[in-house]
This record gives C-alpha cells, structure tokens and sequence, in this order.
C-alpha cells in the first residue's frame, strides 16, 4: 500500500522592511518571504521525497496589491531496490531551479482580518541525474486566502488554489519528448503516471495547493 507522508506542507515567513505610514498603508513597503514545502512517500521498500525552498521578495505598488518574485529550488529523489539489483540504490533525483513571479490583491474583511487574491507564474526547469531526463514546467495558480493580523508587526496567514494550470515537458537523453498537461480547480493535481515513472516513481507535486504561514512586519 502506497502511504504519503507530509511534513510541511508549506511555510512561509515573511519580513517587510520599511515602516508603515498611517496614510499610505503598506505603499512602498518592501518584504522578503521564505517557502519551504517537503514530501515523503513510500511504497513498499522504495522511498521518495520532495524538498522544496523558495526565498520570495516583493514590494507593495499601491496601499492594498503586492508584486514580487520568487527564485528557488526543488530537489525530487527516490531511492530503495530496482527490479534488477538486490542493492538500496537511488532511482532518481531531479534538481530544479524555480522562478516564480506573483501579484497580490488585499481586501480588508473586519478589522484586522484580510482576504487577498494572488496570481503566480512558475517557471521549473531542471534535469534528472540518472538518466539525464530534462523536466520543464511552465504554470499558472490562481489561489485566495486570509491573512490575520495578530498585532500590527505579525499575521498569520492561510491560503488554498483556486486554479492550477501546468504544461510540462519531459525531453529524455533518447526518444521522443512528452508534454503533460495538467488543470485543477480547487483541488490537488494528479501526477500523470509517466511523469512519475519518469522521475524514478516518487509521485511528485511540484506545487502545493495549501500554504500556511506567518509574516512579520517592521
């Protein structure tokens, strides 16, 4: 039986660092966020695992809508016995560099209570070591969330997809290239079954659909 196991589905901490102004709200105000997600699955004596870190800075344009950019990195690998040695060996391991521009929007609810819209274009590319598979992945999400603010120097903050489009080609060392393309509303993508084959059978998702978090604001 195939058991998952999650960790951390994401985290974020968040620093701004430029002070508030009581007129202007956050305008002008810069931030640097951190994304960290990690997954473990494992099926009978084969493990994968999915490590994900993803430094984020941005500024706010206007009083209540967000721009930035994130660049980071995801490390995919699998290990346990192939059908062919009795030896514990690595399957597969992928490296990926991911480049991630966003916008958000701020609607304050009550009080300190925020809802915001984001939009986010990920851009992942990287290559496989094993078999020397490329993998390249552009994206759309769309997600909301709400964003609470403790006190006026911290928030806690949720948010869940809305919508999640991904094109995805696998370009192997030899033979013929795949796209895989994915769309979900409001829920986790499924991992087509040759791109998880293609990545040594760790069942991969590149982006979670749940971010839960904290910022700090000065």
């Amino acid at each position: 039986m195939k058991k998952i196991f999650t960790l951390v589905s994401i985290a974020f901490i968040g620093f701004a660092v430029q002070a508030q102004d009581s007129n202007q709200g956050l305008k002008g105000t810069w931030f640097a966020t951190s994304q960290f997600g990690y997954q473990q699955t494992k099926t009978g004596e084969v493990k994968g695992t999915n490590l994900s870190v993803i430094p984020i800075v941005g500024t706010f344009v206007t009083p209540s809508v967000a721009v930035g950019a994130g660049i980071g990195y995801i490390n995919i690998k699998s290990e346990g016995y192939d059908n062919i040695s009795p030896d514990f060996k690595t399957l597969g391991n992928t490296d990926l560099i991911v480049i991630e521009p966003l916008a958000r929007k701020y609607w304050n609810v009550a009080g300190s209570l925020y809802f915001f819209g984001q939009l986010a274009l990920p851009v992942i590319t990287g290559k496989e070591k094993e078999s020397e598979l490329k993998v390249n992945q552009v994206g759309l999400s769309l997600s909301g969330g709400f964003d609470y603010f403790v006190t006026k120097n911290f928030s806690v903050e949720f948010s869940y997809d809305l919508a999640n489009f991904t094109s995805t080609t696998l370009d192997p060392k030899t033979g013929e290239k795949t796209t895989v393309i994915n769309f979900g509303l409001a829920h986790a993508a499924n991992v087509d079954p040759f791109y998880n084959t293609a990545l040594g059978g760790s069942n991969p998702n590149l982006t979670s659909p749940i971010s839960v978090g904290f910022k700090f604001l000065f």
